[in-house]
């Protein structure tokens, strides 16, 4: 009997790809836009990053949280999304990797170095202390990434069925 490979190397090759495509297109946002608008539009590009890594998260931990026979219930009566929610579920462990650690930990990265940008700006129009400045704005951004996703990983696995099903219903829209 043969042993199946438990690595799945054609998913890792096609996840450090997707990783490095989404890095270089939310850098390329960050760099282009935030040294270039106002400080105002520079912090609410930096939380919409903020708002995107936790909204990941929480999609991530309600696939693997979810019930997959909901959802086979629900695609025999022939619901729209059904299926796509049965297909994640299937894959709840690419598409929890996908959710968490690529769009998750791109949007913590990118939301840390706007907010360099912008304390960069802060100091410049200001001038204030840029030690001081840097280490708030940091220190904001992490707890505002923190605390949002602690927020939302209980009601994740709560309503783990519902998140999946509208995150599914979204995708099999676009999908079409």
């Amino acid at each position: 009997m043969k042993k199946k490979n438990l690595v799945d190397y054609k998913w890792i090759i096609k996840i450090i790809i997707m990783a490095f495509m989404i890095s270089i297109v939310f850098s390329f946002i960050s760099e282009t836009a935030i040294p270039n608008i106002n400080i105002v539009a520079g912090i609410l590009l930096t939380l919409l990053f903020i708002v995107i890594g936790i909204v990941f998260d929480m999609i991530g931990v309600s696939v693997t949280a979810s019930d997959e026979s909901t959802f086979h219930s629900m695609a025999a009566q022939k619901v729209k999304g059904a299926k796509m929610a049965v297909r994640l579920k299937k894959n709840a462990d690419k598409v929890s990797s996908f959710c968490n650690d690529v769009v998750g930990d791109i949007c913590g990265i990118i939301s840390g170095s706007t907010g360099a940008v912008i304390a960069i700006q802060i100091v410049d129009k200001l001038k204030l202390n840029d030690l001081l400045i840097t280490l708030l704005i940091m220190g904001m951004i992490s707890a505002l990434t923190i605390g949002g996703k602690a927020i939302v990983k209980g009601f994740a696995i709560n309503k783990s069925n519902k998140i999946l099903f509208v995150f599914a219903k979204i995708l099999s829209i676009i999908k079409e």
